[in-house]
């Protein structure tokens, strides 16, 4: 609730003074209906400046210090920018209670961290003074402990090596379960194996809380996880990572909404650690970051796949001739990646039962190469099929974007279909999304493999042939600047009764937003509107108010309906 987003001061009573710790779980009164409330202390003091006599701690729940000191500061930090609450931001990012977990923990002797030695690292070293780097990664896959991985992960396990070799702690954050698999992979390969956290939110309750238990310890660490792992206590944190920044798994789903990218820079800024955003291709946001002069840009690892932009050829296939003949070449000595824009196989159950195909996705593909390469054994990886990893020897797979499987050494030919379809999709981000896409698939090719974009013409291809991403943020940058679009301005979204939406929307043009679109919903209306960077405390501040004032009026009795609650989301990433 709103309202009640500020400290409380409450009296600690004498028999409870020494299990009353800074960040312990408490169990407080609330003059609410008497309610009892849960809570963390967050600050212990000899005096207080609340008016009046103090309530005392109803309980101290465990002595353990689950919620430090630098995460609720960034936990408000995050609720404040986002007119948000940071109850809701300390929910994301303090795992519920396992009592039994914690009792183990509490009980168990604590041992001194083990001692890394890795070689020195550039990119670590920068880290470590706090500078703030944004580049792109090796370009192939890297066999690591007999498993192949992206060059990626194994890039990220070589810095978080070196940095904890310093004697400092590691953040790295990824968009999803896959990229997890690998990064762990690639640490667990090397030096840094007995400093792995994983405190990703998809792992069972007791796991995940362990694992937050252990980050409390003396470091260093190597935490990784998804989005939540930004704020993960590290002790004598080091360095940031964010792979795969722009990726819309990075976006919080739960209030206050704050991205893993948001959530790291300001967390870098706090803690003066090092911060590495790293990425198959530049985004226009980081880019603005790096024309800032806030974030360095740094020239990527030699070497870049062999991208072929390829022609329709007229003929009207699925597959133009010059790419078919890359396929077949290079069935002749191992697995062929073939990336289409549909999930499903419907097409395949359709054509296997003698009935006319669906329009095209992945099973038709499957379908027609199935028939070109009498033989060849045809994969189909989508939402439907995951498979993380194939075998070597001659295949084709068939995948939707993001769920290309690795192959042992890399694909040996790499055909991106369905390209023009891909960039139709109605999003602000489209074009950046597209080559992200394609640069990701690409760096799954065997070195000197060829990758065959098919029917893409202009920059976006372009870019993708030269990988210089860098270059095409730049000029996406330039247009959204003239637009007035993200990331050149940022944005908010507010949905609620009209009466409320109308009000805070006038509140926000007198601080510089403003209307951008607006549209009637169910039961009222939603607004976005604009506004500079340099605006976003007066707007946030705003939104509050407005937050405070609905959350605070009077609500018709049952059997009425519930009016429409007034909800506020800043930097939407899909506003329209």
């Amino acid at each position: 609730m709103p309202r009640l987003d500020h400290l409380f001061d409450y009296r600690i009573p004498a028999a409870t003074a020494a299990e009353a710790v800074v960040g312990a779980r408490v169990k407080v009164p609330l003059r609410v209906a008497g309610r009892v409330a849960d809570g963390w202390i967050v600050d212990v003091a000899d005096t207080s400046d609340a008016p009046g006599e103090l309530s005392p701690l109803d309980r101290v729940v465990s002595t353990a210090p689950v919620l430090a000191p630098e995460v609720w500061r960034l936990a408000r930090t995050v609720a404040d920018r986002n007119a948000g609450v940071a109850s809701d931001v300390l929910r994301i990012a303090v795992p519920k209670r396992q009592a039994r977990v914690e009792q183990r923990w509490l009980a168990a002797e604590r041992t001194e961290p083990a001692a890394v030695e890795a070689p020195g690292d550039e990119v670590a070293d920068a880290l470590l003074a706090g500078r703030r780097v944004a580049t792109l990664p090796t370009t192939h896959l890297v066999e690591v402990g007999g498993q192949w991985v992206g060059g990626w992960a194994a890039d990220v396990a070589t810095t978080a090596a070196a940095v904890a070799a310093a004697g400092r702690s590691v953040i790295v954050a990824v968009p999803d379960r896959r990229d997890l698999d690998q990064l762990e992979a690639a640490l667990c390969a090397g030096p840094a194996a007995a400093l792995v956290l994983r405190i990703d939110a998809s792992r069972a309750p007791a796991a995940r809380y362990r694992a937050h238990l252990a980050a409390l310890e003396p470091g260093p660490h190597v935490l990784i996880g998804n989005r939540s792992a930004v704020y993960a206590p590290a002790a004598e944190l080091g360095a940031i990572v964010v792979w795969e920044e722009a990726d819309p798994f990075h976006q919080e789903p739960l209030a206050p909404y704050a991205g893993t990218r948001d959530v790291a820079l300001i967390r870098q800024e706090q803690s003066g650690a090092g911060l590495l955003l790293l990425s198959s291709s530049r985004s226009s946001t980081v880019q603005r970051l790096v024309e800032l002069g806030w974030v360095e840009s740094w020239e990527p690892p030699r070497g870049r796949p062999e991208v072929v932009l390829t022609p329709d050829d007229g003929r009207g296939a699925r597959i133009p001739s010059a790419a078919y003949r890359a396929a077949q070449q290079g069935l002749t000595s191992g697995p062929v990646l073939v990336q289409v824009a549909k999930p499903g196989d419907a097409a395949l159950r359709a054509l296997r039962a003698g009935e006319a195909p669906p329009p095209i996705d992945a099973g038709r593909t499957a379908h027609e190469l199935g028939r070109a390469f009498p033989g060849v054994p045809v994969v189909v990886a989508d939402g439907d099929h995951v498979h993380d990893a194939v075998e070597g020897g001659p295949r084709l797979v068939i995948a939707t974007r993001g769920a290309e499987p690795r192959a042992p050494g890399g694909y040996r030919a790499v055909l991106l279909l369905d390209g023009a379809r891909m960039l139709l999709r109605e999003s602000l981000w489209v074009a950046e999304d597209c080559l992200r896409w394609w640069s990701s698939a690409a760096m799954l090719a065997a070195p000197d493999a060829p990758v065959h974009l098919v029917g893409v013409t202009g920059d976006v291809a372009t870019a993708l042939a030269t990988w210089r991403s860098a270059d095409f943020a730049a000029r996406q940058l330039r247009d959204r600047r003239e637009l007035r679009f993200p990331p050149a301005v940022r944005l908010a979204a507010a949905t609620g009764p009209v009466r409320a939406v109308e009000e805070l929307v006038d509140a926000w043009a007198a601080v510089g937003a403003d209307l951008l679109t607006r549209a009637p919903e169910e039961r009222g209306e939603r607004a976005v509107v604009r506004f500079p960077t340099g605006a976003g405390r007066r707007v946030a501040a705003v939104a509050k108010e407005a937050l405070l004032k609905h959350g605070s009026a009077r609500r018709p009795k049952p059997p009425a309906p519930p009016p429409p609650v007034l909800r506020v989301r800043f930097d939407p990433h899909e506003p329209f």
